[in-house]
């Protein structure tokens, strides 16, 4: 074999190499993030209501608390039910929003029965920016921009952690608030049932986005 035909032979092998590589890497990213089933699967039901305080701790049973609410604070029941999905969660979870339209916010306190707290988290993760950075519809699940370099947490939502805890019920509290700040804007009371967004979204082990879907508003 000529030193000109090993060089191109070598060439044609670093590059086929080069190549297998890139279709490796991009196969195992779409796998990676491909979700194991769509929201179909789920047959998912939802309801929102707003109730009083005995309304709310009715529906959240004895051994839990329902959020403190008084005087012009309000209350929202919210229920969301899904099947038997075709997989078990393995590390990841479901996330439960409720978002005020009006500011794109998350309520702060939330209520759950006592039943379900050993699976059901209230809180916010960082890589759930990545929901509003992929449906703008949903813009509310993110931090909040107050600055050119700075974010803060935007309430909280409910962290699901096992498939089988459907149907989940909630209570959120929208306390009242006489003078809301126009700078730095929070969930508050007065609020209308035509003012809420209810979604559910997947997100993988690894903070993968699997999809979200609007359940109510």
């Amino acid at each position: 074999m000529s030193r000109m035909t090993w060089r191109w032979t070598r060439s044609v092998a670093v590059i086929s190499a080069a190549v297998l590589t890139v279709v490796a890497v991009g196969a195992w990213r779409w796998w990676h993030n491909h979700p194991p089933y769509g929201p179909e699967a789920l047959a998912l039901t939802s309801s929102l209501s707003l109730v009083t305080y005995a309304e709310a701790q009715a529906a959240l049973g004895e051994e839990a608390h329902a959020p403190f609410a008084s005087g012009r604070d309000q209350l929202v029941l919210g229920r969301v039910s899904w099947q038997a999905p075709p997989e078990p969660l393995d590390g990841g979870y479901f996330a439960v929003f409720l978002i005020d339209k009006r500011t794109d916010r998350k309520p702060e306190v939330f209520g759950v029965p006592a039943s379900q707290e050993r699976v059901v988290g209230v809180g916010s993760a960082g890589v759930e920016n990545r929901i509003a950075e992929r449906y703008s519809w949903l813009r509310g699940a993110g931090d909040v921009r107050v600055g050119e370099n700075e974010w803060r947490s935007n309430g909280n939502r409910l962290y699901v952690s096992d498939e089988k805890a459907s149907p989940l019920t909630f209570v959120a509290l929208f306390p009242y608030v006489a003078r809301p700040d126009p700078e730095l804007p929070v969930v508050s009371a007065p609020v209308a049932r035509a003012d809420l967004l209810l979604a559910l979204a997947y997100l993988g082990p690894d903070g993968q986005v699997y999809w979200a879907r609007r359940l109510q508003g």
